[in-house]
């Protein structure tokens, strides 16, 4: 069970903030979009770790590992973080911002300083 717990971890994560597609515009509802804005910086980071494991900067304990490894030694549960997390971090944003955005007045007329010209 031990080298099932980044994943679970991950598995977690996930399942924590998945109620809250409900707050939001739509996390799932738009995938095309949520992809456009996770996919990039997981491949960023996807090859930062290749280099760092391929010059031996860092090293991930096989004990909490599948043992599943992607090309250049990455494990799959940094390719799974790299996914999950950003996707959470998407969900509670689009969560906060509608919350907050029912809280906020309405705007019904130009601000002051517009008004005044």
């Amino acid at each position: 069970m031990q080298s099932w717990q980044y994943l679970i971890v991950m598995g977690l994560c996930w399942v924590g903030t998945l109620p809250l597609e409900v707050f939001g515009a739509g996390v799932y509802r738009r995938p095309a979009r949520s992809l456009r804005c996770i996919l990039p910086v997981a491949a960023v980071f996807l090859v930062w770790d290749a280099i760092a494991i391929g010059a031996g900067v860092w090293t991930f304990s096989p004990r909490y590992l599948t043992g599943w490894l992607l090309p250049f030694a990455i494990p799959v549960e940094e390719l799974v973080f790299f996914l999950v997390i950003p996707l959470c971090a998407l969900l509670t944003y689009n969560a906060v911002e509608a919350i907050l955005q029912r809280f906020r007045p309405a705007r019904t007329s130009a601000p002051s300083s517009e008004r005044a010209r």
